[in-house]
């Protein structure tokens, strides 16, 4: 009977050593984790550069942008002047701004009408996305 014990002692180590060659190592396997740089937050202040304007007039919404952690970043950010329609905020003018400084942003209106408007910095590569107060414009 010894014989039979170490039959089956071999074939159990044999079973054994079998599956543990098949079985892949859990962390061979898992791709390393890439983690994103953290965004920084931007802080954007606008007004228009006249409280009332006439239809067809060109005047500037005016403000600075500035960046919250104070980085080293360069290039321009995209910034859109939005007006509230119906609810519903609507681009009406595009323009750009280096962080930590100022911008002007030629605006017109075809409409006699107060109107809400605000400036809306989308999210980029460095930055969340960040909104100005809303402030008011009339075009008679």
């Amino acid at each position: 009977m010894p014989m039979s014990s170490l039959t089956r002692t071999l074939a159990a180590l044999t079973v054994g050593c079998a599956a543990l060659a098949v079985t892949p190592v859990a962390a061979s396997a898992a791709p390393a984790a890439v983690q994103a740089p953290a965004k920084h937050k931007m802080k954007v202040q606008a007004k228009a550069a006249k409280g009332k304007v006439k239809k067809h007039e060109r005047t500037q919404i005016k403000g600075r942008v500035d960046d919250a952690a104070r980085s080293a970043a360069s290039g321009t950010e995209t910034l859109i002047v939005q007006e509230l329609e119906a609810g519903a905020w609507v681009n009406v003018a595009t323009g750009g701004c280096q962080p930590n400084g100022t911008f002007a942003i030629d605006v017109s209106f075809d409409v006699s009408a107060t109107l809400s408007l605000r400036v809306f910095h989308p999210e980029s590569t460095l930055y969340v996305s960040a909104v100005s107060d809303v402030f008011a414009l009339v075009v008679l």
